[in-house]
């Protein structure tokens, strides 16, 4: 985190760390300053690569640490291009500029934007701009408070987030409508806070049942991160699933993952949160036993083919078939109950109270934001 002015601070966000091949485009010409002190201004589309020997823009080498491209009014594009068909992997439409840092195999992208323009992009990233604008603002103070927490623990590091499910999903510019800027701006500068710091504040999509204690997730042991009944998502999609692993696809994962197995005979559920979650999963195959979380579990499967620790295994033959309930982690805010709590006419305040027991919300300059403090 990069403080601005005491009323606004800049994140950065991480929007490729193994970058090979990327393209920035502006509406006018580009300027750089690099991390030596020199200033270069080039065309309004670059492309840009890895090099052992520095930063490639359009085949020139510049020998630099990092390059810093200010953004206009307009914001700048960043494409992430793979190298072998010239096909755009990614892209975002930023605000702020965008930092290109060299790294031993490839190029960490990071984007500075000030702390709302990121806001109202996690919001548009996260859930659908047309829900309730009382689901909005509540998602807007909990993508803030989270940022504001991870910046503090992050601040000796080259970003703050990643623009993934591994933090918030941040989509930039793009898909923020009028709903989003009127939620962020009414919000604006809100926190949760507990003891006057930003909180964890954790959330994810379908709790399905009672929400999970941070415990059983982080081994964080916080107050505000308890375990709460959520009645309110029973429209989710993902509120009920079942998923179909292939044996050799879950053996081959579960070795990329790094775990030595052979071949897979039984999948069971071995201990369950207070949540009713799976804790840990006994794999007997043919080399042994294998005892792993259920977070590890969906971490090594993939988290969009088994949606949450909230399983049972129905059949393993060829394919090992979960059914399942809610979707994501299940620690602190549920935004499926978010948005029904809403449609219920439940003020954002209450929703972020339920969710996060025990907390307040103050304004920013009101809050705690360094470690010392």
């Amino acid at each position: 985190m990069v403080p601005v002015s005491q009323a606004e601070p800049v994140i950065r966000v991480a929007l490729s760390q193994d970058a090979v091949q990327l393209r920035i485009i502006a509406d006018r010409f580009l300027r750089v300053r690099w991390s030596s002190g020199r200033h270069s201004t080039l065309d309004s589309s670059v492309m840009i690569r890895w090099s052992s020997e520095g930063i490639a823009i359009n085949e020139r080498i510049y020998r630099e640490a990092w390059g810093q491209f200010p953004s206009r009014d307009s914001g700048l594009t960043v494409e992430l291009v793979d190298t072998r068909r010239d096909h755009r992997l990614r892209s975002w439409e930023v605000s702020g500029s965008v930092v290109i840092h060299h790294r031993e195999r490839a190029l960490l992208v990071v984007n500075h934007v000030p702390l709302e323009q990121y806001v109202a992009g996690v919001v548009a990233g996260e859930i659908d701009p047309t829900w309730h604008s009382e689901a909005l603002k509540a998602q807007a103070i909990a993508a803030r408070t989270y940022v504001l927490y991870k910046a503090i623990q992050e601040s000796e590091h080259a970003f703050d987030v990643v623009a993934s499910v591994q933090d918030q999903v941040y989509h930039g510019r793009r898909s923020i409508n009028g709903n989003v800027t009127r939620a962020v701006a009414a919000t604006k500068g809100i926190v949760i806070t507990y003891e006057q710091r930003p909180i964890y504040a954790a959330y994810s999509s379908t709790a399905a049942g009672l929400t999970e204690d941070a415990y059983y997730v982080w081994e964080l042991d916080l107050p505000y991160l308890k375990g709460v009944d959520c009645p309110f998502d029973e429209a989710s999609p993902r509120y009920r699933w079942e998923t179909a692993v292939p044996i050799e696809t879950l053996e081959h994962r579960l070795r990329q993952a790094g775990y030595r197995i052979g071949i897979v005979a039984t999948v069971t559920p071995f201990s369950f949160t207070p949540s009713g979650r799976v804790d840990r999963v006994r794999i007997l195959h043919s080399e042994g036993e294998l005892i792993v979380s259920g977070q590890d579990l969906r971490r090594a499967v993939g988290y969009s083919t088994i949606f949450s620790t909230q399983f049972t295994v129905t059949r393993l033959d060829r394919a090992l078939v979960l059914h399942g309930k809610g979707a994501g982690h299940g620690v602190g805010l549920c935004q499926w109950g978010m948005k029904e709590m809403a449609e219920l006419g439940y003020r954002h305040q209450a929703i972020l109270r339920y969710y996060y027991p025990g907390t307040q919300l103050l304004p920013l300059h009101r809050v705690r934001l360094a470690l010392s403090d």
